[in-house]
C-alpha cells in the first residue's frame, strides 16, 4: 500500500478525533549506549528507566500520526548539536520504538508485520551493508509509514575513526536509504552511542539529527523475551524512546517481546509513533 493511500485511510479512521499539539524533539544529557556485536567493545547500558508501575485500562488505542511533532518550516538547516536527542516531547503518552542494525530478512519482516498489526509506526536505524542487501525492506518500511534513519555503513566504534571515515560510513549509508526508501535519512544514531564531535558535525553537514534513546531494552544480550517486555514496561513513560535490535544475531527475542508489550502499552493509553525533524 503507498503512502498517500495510508494516509488517507487513517484520516477517514480518525476523522473527528481531536488533533494533537504540536511538538518537537527535546534535547537531554547523553547516556553512553550498549554495543550488540559480540566483537566490539563493551559499552554500558544508556538512559535512566522510569519507575515501574501498573499499566491501565485506556479509552483510546492510537492517535493521528498526523498530529504529532512540530510544523515543517521552509529553512532546511539542521542544527550541530552537542549531546545526542534522548527523548520525544508531545501531549499525551508518547512513546517512540526504534529497532538498529537491520534490515534482516529474518527478524525485521515479523517486526513489521506486528507493528501493521497494531497500526503503529517506529523507526528503523538500518546499516548500509544490510540495507543494500534487502532494499526490499527499505521500500515496505517506506510504504508501511516507518522513518529509517543512518546507523552506518558497517556499525564501527566513531570515536576510533577519522573523520573522513566516520562521513564515509554516514554518506554511503545515506546513499543507500535513498535509493531504497525514497528519501535521504533525517535521523542518524552513533554505533554503541559512541558519539564525539565530527559525529555531531558531519551528521549535520549531511542534513541529519542525532538520535540517542531513553530506554535500552539489552535484547542483544538475549536475556529472554520476559525480561526484554519488563524493561519496556519498566521504562514506559511520556517521551520515551526504545532501543531495540531487528538485527546483528539472533533477535527472535525481540520479535516476540514485541507482540507481548506493544498491544499492553497501546491498552494502557500510549500513543506508539515517529517524529518529525525539528527545524531551525
Amino acid at each position: 500500500m503507498q503512502k498517500d493511500q495510508l494516509l488517507t485511510r487513517r484520516r477517514a479512521l480518525f476523522t473527528g478525533a481531536a488533533a494533537l499539539g504540536a511538538a518537537g524533539v527535546a534535547a537531554a544529557a547523553l547516556a553512553p549506549g550498549a554495543g550488540n556485536r559480540a566483537a566490539s567493545p563493551a559499552a554500558p547500558a544508556a538512559g535512566a528507566q522510569a519507575a515501574r508501575r501498573p499499566l491501565s485500562p485506556s479509552e483510546f488505542r492510537l492517535r493521528p500520526l498526523t498530529g504529532y511533532g512540530p510544523p515543517r518550516r521552509t529553512t532546511t538547516r539542521t542544527p550541530v548539536r552537542k549531546k545526542p536527542l534522548l527523548r520525544v516531547s508531545g501531549r499525551g503518552r508518547t512513546m517512540v520504538l526504534t529497532f538498529d542494525d537491520g534490515p534482516d530478512p529474518r527478524y525485521t519482516p515479523p517486526i513489521l508485520d506486528t507493528l501493521a498489526r497494531y497500526d503503529v509506526r517506529a523507526m528503523f536505524f538500518v546499516c548500509g551493508e544490510m540495507a543494500t542487501e534487502h532494499r526490499d525492506l527499505l521500500a515496505r518500511m517506506a510504504d508501511e509509514g516507518h522513518v529509517v534513519g543512518n546507523h552506518t555503513w558497517s556499525h564501527p566504534l566513531l570515536t576510533r575513526l577519522s573523520r573522513r571515515r566516520i562521513r564515509s560510513e554516514m554518506e554511503r549509508t545515506c546513499d543507500v536509504i535513498e535509493k531504497g526508501y525514497g528519501e535521504r535519512p533525517e535521523w542518524f544514531r552513533a554505533p554503541y552511542g559512541a558519539w564525539n564531535r565530527a559525529a555531531f558535525q558531519l551528521g549535520a553537514e549531511l542534513g541529519m539529527e542525532p538520535m540517542a534513546w531513553t530506554v535500552d531494552t539489552l535484547d542483544w544480550t538475549t536475556p529472554g523475551t520476559a525480561t526484554i517486555v519488563e524493561r519496556v514496561e519498566d521504562g514506559a513513560a511520556p517521551g520515551v524512546v526504545v532501543l531495540s535490535h531487528d538485527a546483528g544475531g539472533n533477535r527472535s527475542q525481540s520479535v516476540r517481546a514485541l507482540r507481548d508489550y506493544l498491544p499492553e502499552l497501546l491498552d494502557s493509553g500510549y500513543h506508539i509513533t515517529v517524529p518529525r525533524r525539528q527545524y531551525v
